[in-house]
């Protein structure tokens, strides 16, 4: 507006209104804060833009009015008073408190129950003016303020009459004239398809749009379409797909985020029919969210004046992990993923975005000689806030009290359900000798880093450990646990598994004569029965049983599914597998994805897969299940480079090598295939190649004696995953064959 414009308002208002400032401005009107002469209260007056007022016309104007004035509803700031000269003008009571997109540009994202709050608040606010036949057309932050933690919805004054309702009588024969003059009703970031294209006749969904995009920004932080220019958002709008807001804010639950996709559809028929609809689909998984707490225990910052003793502070965050696991109310998250964030860049609200929890709990570590000193504090991930916080300066033979103190308090703060057999499990002290709790702290810190390597040297520490405390029944539980992923393989094959499962055998059943309430132990025991001795019952309830002991544990929910998976209980194993990357979200997904291409859902594996590789680029195992879910998909000039990059990184890993050897036969590049066989034999000249793996090649170039050959072999040796043969895509064309059944009855598997 130009000074010459005001001071000609101004005039028109003297006597009834004394303008003091101009408040803010945007495409369609300027606000100003001026006194109400008669009242003598302070109002807010919205004078719409000349461009405006030449169109409306002071008629149509006042029709409008007069249907805002009438809405009486407590999220809705009510209209004072109007006016047509010298400019379209109306007002509203001026609110002492800030409006949306105010609190937005300082807090960028909201937590998620103020968000659906604030949105509940305005749903109502629509209902209200839907019902009386008022389209609001313009719902943006900008256009909800808030006062007294309340919600008020603004602006009805360029409302749109509908084609029911008063308004609708009054006005619905008219068309828009503003269509087509140049001037743009609405703000391009969200307003509805239908809108941008100028329709005439616009109904609620319209406005359930824009109260889709506002929500999508209160969680994610930026609008659903963004765009340097208003053409740019609104093409996106029928181009591009409706975007997820938990790609931006995992923690948003896959209930509000489809209901926020429900509210962006295109088409106004795939939308909610009313803001009411919208609020009753976000209301219950926010409801479901609330009840169960969910933590992440991110890695103590060692402190130490000695760096050696990384491996300790390393040893406190996954000690906390283990005993919060065993709270089946509580959400916790897997060592494997936390140990992503040892040294972080990111917020803790982004953290606890790509862990998916509410609250992290986040300390330090710091020893020296006999004392220890640790620090820890609860927050909530989401505003930031303190939930508790605690010192501990200890002697170091306190650890275990200290451990299982945080985790108490930790259960207490979060209101999490504790039973008293999970508080006897937590204050069972694992050994009483604080020498060798540091040497199984050593042996675990070099058991994680997943080389041969380093497991042969973690197998060494957890001996050391048990050389000094005989008893120590976790120390035996790791020496198991190291040799059961030797014998499956997790080094490429290095080690015959026959003499890793015999090992890993001795120490599990030692294990649990000195602890049988070991969940771990009990996982590991579930892994070696059906992975050995192919005692699918067995190991069920041994799965079962270390659930009961340790129920936020992933690798035992991962492993149940192999299992399901084994014996082709697809729903069951994908169930487990979902479950396991609820609890380590960083790391678990490739199971996933790997359940569904063994399950014949291709299209769903190829999408999973590709979240992986999108995630993760350098992981081999998501590249290979990438390109398995191109060439099962019909599309091998994607699924052959995709195989060719998982050997190029891990060109060690036998089984990425000869499974790329399958591939190039089964695509016809036979040469290629057998030049992959001529190295694998060459190499097994070297050192210990899994007959399963050369399976893989031979049935690929359709040698099904020959494959049958090497699958007894694996069988007889117990080689790689040779226990998921039943249910493995890599051996479809093998089924038939009367070798292959027969070796399904040997395991069980008939």
């Amino acid at each position: 507006m130009t000074s010459l414009e005001l001071d000609r308002l101004s005039s028109a208002l003297a006597g009834r209104y004394a303008i003091e400032r101009e408040l803010g401005r945007g495409g369609m009107a300027t606000v100003y804060l001026a006194d109400d002469l008669k009242h003598r209260r302070k109002v807010a007056i919205k004078v719409l833009r000349p461009e405006l007022t030449a169109v409306l016309g002071p008629e149509r104007f006042d029709r409008e009015i007069q249907i805002v004035a009438g809405l009486n509803h407590p999220h809705i700031l009510p209209l004072y008073d109007s006016g047509a000269a010298p400019l379209l003008w109306f007002s509203m009571p001026y609110v002492r408190g800030e409006s949306l997109r105010q609190k937005l540009s300082r807090e960028r994202q909201l937590p998620i129950d103020q968000a659906i709050a604030i949105v509940r608040q305005v749903a109502s606010a629509l209902d209200h003016a839907h019902a009386h036949g008022l389209i609001h057309r313009d719902i943006k932050p900008e256009n909800i303020l808030l006062h007294e933690g309340e919600a008020m919805v603004s602006d009805f004054g360029i409302a749109l009459g509908q084609g029911g309702g008063e308004a609708g009588k009054r006005g619905s024969n008219e068309p828009d004239r503003l269509t087509g003059t140049g001037i743009m009703l609405g703000t391009p970031a969200y307003m509805s398809p239908e809108q941008a294209a100028g329709e005439r006749t616009l109904d609620p969904r319209s406005d359930v749009y824009s109260l889709g995009c506002v929500l999508y920004e209160l969680l994610a932080g930026e609008p659903p379409y963004t765009g340097v220019t208003a053409q740019v958002m609104i093409a996106k709008r029928f181009t591009d797909p409706i975007p997820r807001v938990r790609r931006l804010r995992a923690t948003v639950s896959p209930a509000v985020e489809q209901a926020i996709m429900k509210a962006l559809a295109t088409t106004p028929a795939d939308r909610f029919p009313s803001a009411a609809a919208f609020i009753e689909a976000l209301t219950a998984p926010t409801g479901e969210q609330a009840r169960s707490p969910s933590v992440a225990v991110l890695p103590f910052r060692n402190l130490s004046a000695d760096p050696e003793n990384e491996f300790f502070a390393d040893g406190i965050t996954e000690d906390v992990i283990a005993q919060l696991s065993k709270i089946r109310s509580l959400k916790v998250i897997s060592r494997t993923s936390v140990m992503q964030f040892k040294n972080r860049e990111q917020s803790l609200r982004e953290i606890g975005a790509t862990l998916q929890v509410a609250t992290l709990l986040e300390g330090s570590v710091r020893r020296a000689g006999d004392r220890v000193r640790i620090v820890a504090q609860l927050i909530d991930a989401e505003v930031d806030r303190h939930l508790w916080a605690e010192t501990y300066d200890r002697q170091l033979t306190d650890i275990f009290a200290i451990q299982t103190d945080v985790a108490l308090q930790i259960a207490s703060a979060l209101e999490a359900e504790l039973s008293p057999d999970e508080r006897t499990r937590i204050r069972r002290k694992p050994t009483s000798d604080v020498r060798a709790y540091q040497l199984y702290l050593q042996g675990r810190y070099c058991y994680s880093r997943y080389t041969e390597e380093s497991m042969r040297k973690g197998i060494e520490y957890f001996r050391q450990a048990i050389a000094v405390d005989p008893d120590y029944a976790l120390a035996h539980t790791g020496v198991a646990l190291a040799y059961a992923e030797l014998a499956a393989g997790a080094t490429g094959g290095l080690l015959k598994p026959d003499l890793a499962f015999q090992q890993a055998m001795e120490a599990v059943n030692k294990a649990l004569a000195l602890d049988g309430q070991l969940g771990e132990a009990h996982s590991v025991l579930a892994l070696l029965k059906f992975t050995h001795d192919f005692e699918w019952a067995g190991a069920e309830a041994e799965f079962k049983l270390a659930l009961q002991l340790n129920p936020g544990a992933a690798d035992i929910h991962d492993h149940y599914g192999w299992l399901c998976g084994a014996q082709e209980r697809w729903d069951e194993a994908l169930a487990l597998g979902k479950r396991a990357q609820e609890l380590d979200p960083l790391v678990h997904r490739v199971d996933v994805a790997t359940t569904l291409l063994r399950a014949g859902r291709y299209q769903e594996a190829l999408e999973a897969a590709l979240r992986c590789v999108e995630f993760e680029p350098d992981f081999p195992r998501g590249r290979s299940t990438l390109g398995w879910a191109y060439l099962k998909s019909g599309m091998p000039d994607q699924g052959l480079p995709e195989l060719e990059q998982a050997v190029a990184l891990a060109p060690d890993v036998t089984m990425y090598r000869a499974q790329l050897g399958q591939a190039y036969a089964m695509t016809g590049k036979t040469a290629n295939a057998r030049e992959v066989l001529r190295q694998l034999e060459q190499l097994s000249q070297e050192r210990y190649v899994s007959p399963y793996h050369m399976a893989y090649v031979y049935t690929g170039l359709g040698e099904a004696d020959q494959a049958m050959d090497f699958l007894e072999r694996a069988y007889e040796e117990r080689a790689g995953y040779v226990h998921g043969i039943k249910g493995s895509f890599l051996f479809t064309s093998l089924h038939s064959h009367p070798r292959f059944q027969a070796l399904l009855r040997k395991m069980n598997l008939t």
